[in-house]
Order: structure tokens, then sequence, then C-alpha cells
């Protein structure tokens, strides 16, 4: 692919605490904060944001690192440029006091603007809630937003964070053990659903981070893991990227049924309930006609 020009996508900034950052935003509907893996916003992740507007929502993307509509594919810039972009929203990342790439047990800074960012695209599209979608380093945000309760439908692929640099970290996912608490009270309490995606040989996401998941949350986590032989052949790196990079987007691909699931999330939770509720305020308002 070539880079993106960004053409469909409305360019907009949100401001909270005094940070401000750029905003992509795409479609009608319910809002879905969908967050770019590392490098940034490429255009598959664009590609996605656009399958969620198609689904009837509104694609929010923020701006957290990289050049949005930037391609990472050395066929694009050139194999030494592409490493030394990603290497460069990496480190950005990593010498950033917003993110925890290493600790266990806490929660990046930037959720808390996160959060802010998803009430207030629930104030401005509507609907029951709003729906994150986080990718590799920001897999784990996703979760992490959970704890509020206008997020109705966390999707956490391939969660990287903390970087599986020991068991313990492996076994661990980058949140405060108050804001799991608060998540699992939810699913507990609400029916909440957490979904997580990876790739089976992924070392960024080791099988232990996804089982401490299915303890923590029980039934209310499903774990879509994929083989690594699903993953494209063409994508420069091992497979890791389920919605993006390593997409094969054709009928009866493993990969396309992940993102049909993360799609049937989005909509059983954003767009089926405000269906229902509409229904439910239509019937109250016959019955005192």
């Amino acid at each position: 692919m070539a880079d993106h020009d960004l053409t469909g996508f409305d360019r907009g900034t949100f401001t909270h605490d005094g940070t401000t950052r750029r905003l992509l935003r795409r479609g009608s509907g319910p809002a879905v904060i969908v967050m770019a893996e590392i490098p940034g916003i490429t255009p598959k992740v664009l590609e996605f944001a656009a399958r969620v507007a198609e689904l009837g929502c509104t694609a929010v993307l923020p701006v957290l690192f990289g050049t949005p509509g930037r391609d990472a594919h050395p066929a694009a810039h050139g194999r030494l440029n592409s490493a030394l972009y990603t290497v460069a929203s990496m480190w950005k990342v990593c010498v950033s006091r917003e993110f925890t790439v290493l600790a266990t047990g806490r929660t990046s800074p930037v959720v808390t603007w996160l959060r802010a960012l998803a009430a207030d695209e629930h104030e401005r599209c509507g609907g029951p809630g709003v729906g994150a979608v986080g990718m590799c380093l920001t897999g784990g945000f996703a979760l992490a937003m959970a704890a509020d309760d206008r997020l109705l439908a966390p999707v956490l692929s391939q969660p990287s964070l903390p970087l599986a640099l020991t068991r313990r970290r492996s076994a661990a996912i980058d949140i405060s053990a108050e804001d799991l608490a608060a998540v699992r009270g939810r699913c507990e309490r609400e029916g909440l659903q957490v979904m997580g995606l990876r790739f089976r040989g992924d070392r960024l996401v080791p099988g232990d981070r996804f089982a401490f998941l299915r303890r923590t949350l029980g039934a209310a986590f499903t774990a879509v893991e994929l083989d690594d032989s699903a993953a494209h052949p063409d994508a420069v790196l091992p497979p890791h990227s389920v919605l993006t990079e390593h997409l094969i987007d054709a009928p009866g691909q493993p990969t396309r049924a992940a993102l049909d699931e993360v799609l049937d999330l989005l909509r059983a939770r954003l767009l089926d309930r405000q269906d229902d509720t509409a229904a439910a305020e239509e019937g109250r308002n016959g019955k005192g006609a």
C-alpha cells in the first residue's frame, strides 16, 4: 500500500486537563475509539476504522504517536526509513510518562485522557455507550477504559503491555488492581463482555496473559486465538496484528472471522442495544398516549 491521504476522515482535536491531541473521525452513530498500534495510524488501521464506520458507528482515532496515514511497509518508503520510523514511534512511547511499558499493576496515565475522550464522544454521538479497540501497545488501554460505565465494548487486539520480559510480566496486563476490580465488577453485575485477540505464537502477547484474563474475568472474557499459519504471508513482521497487517480479508479466512467477531460485538453492544432502547421508549410512549 501507499500512504493514505486521509480522504474520508474528518480532522479535529480534543483537549483534557491541558493535553491536546489530534483526532481523525469517520461515520455516524455510537462512538468507537480506535487506538492504533506501533508505529501509528497506518493505512491498514484506517481500513479497519472504515469498517467500523460502515457498521453504523463513528470511528474516532486519537493520534497517540506516529504520522497519520503513513504506510510503515518497507515497500512504501524503503526498509531503512521504515525501520527508523518504527523505532522513533517506539522511542516516543518508551520515554513518555503517559505510557506504562514495563510496570505491572499500573494503568497508563494516558487512559485518563482516553476516558475523557470517550465521555465527550458519547455525548457527541449518542447511543447507549462507547466501544474501544486497542492494538498492540494500546491493547490494554481498552480494558482499563472499561472501568468507566460508558465503555460497553472493549476489544484487546494483541495487547502487548507490559512487555513480556519476565514470567510475571507475561502473566499480567497494563491495568491497576483498582481498575481491574471495577471491570470485573461490571462483568459480574452488567454482563460486560471483553474480547481479546492474538496469534498463538506471538511472543509479545504470551498465552499466560490471556490465561490471566480468563482467570480474572471468567466467562466474560472471549479469547480469539489464531494459529500463526492464518496470518497474511506478505506481512513483514511475524504474526501479530490480527485486525490490520496480518489480516487476510477474504471469506473463510480465520483472520476475517476474527474481524467479523469484533464487528459483531460492536453491533450487539452499541447498535442492537440502541435499537432495543428506542423500541422500549416507543412502547412507553405508546402506552401513555
